[in-house]
């Protein structure tokens, strides 16, 4: 293993480049800030908050698309498309789309309220995420099921203040 370098006899130039590559490799550095997927624990308000939404109900996976970026350089403005397979008929409809994130100081974003009259169940929005979270969308069918999708959304910069 070589012997660090004693930064005192460095020549200006020496420093200077230094730098240089270290601020070029530092996005490649794993931040402590971003954890591996899986972790941490949701906050204590998103669950509170998804309890409340989802009730006794056990959510389903499936007919649920969510097009969020994998990477947000700016978590101020994320961009999010949700759409809900339904034929949106009186008898079968999506009553609501909830949006949750696991680590905002806020952990319910929106709610989207829906009818038969909007014949589709697609919303857009934008949304601040305040660091490296999961993105969880629950929409609640006309018969009183459950249906859920869980986004990982890597955040660049966060955009909530905690």
């Amino acid at each position: 293993m070589p012997d660090p370098i004693d930064i005192s006899i460095l020549s200006r130039r020496e420093f200077i480049a230094a730098g240089a590559a270290a601020a070029a490799l530092a996005p490649f550095v794993a931040r402590a800030e971003d954890p591996a997927p899986g972790t941490p624990a949701p906050s204590q308000k998103f669950k509170d908050d998804f309890a409340r939404i989802a009730g006794s109900a056990n959510p389903i996976e499936g007919k649920i698309m969510v097009d969020l970026p994998e990477t947000a350089e700016n978590g101020n403005f994320v961009p999010i498309t949700i759409a809900v397979d339904s034929p949106m008929t009186d008898a079968d409809y999506i009553k609501a789309i909830h949006l949750l994130s696991t680590e905002n100081p806020a952990a319910h974003v929106a709610t989207f309220h829906l009818s038969p009259v909007n014949a589709v169940a697609r919303v857009q929005s934008r949304m601040r995420l305040a660091k490296t979270q999961d993105v969880v969308v629950l929409a609640e069918q006309s018969n009183g099921e459950m249906l859920i999708s869980t986004t990982r959304v890597k955040v660049v910069i966060g955009g909530c203040g905690i």
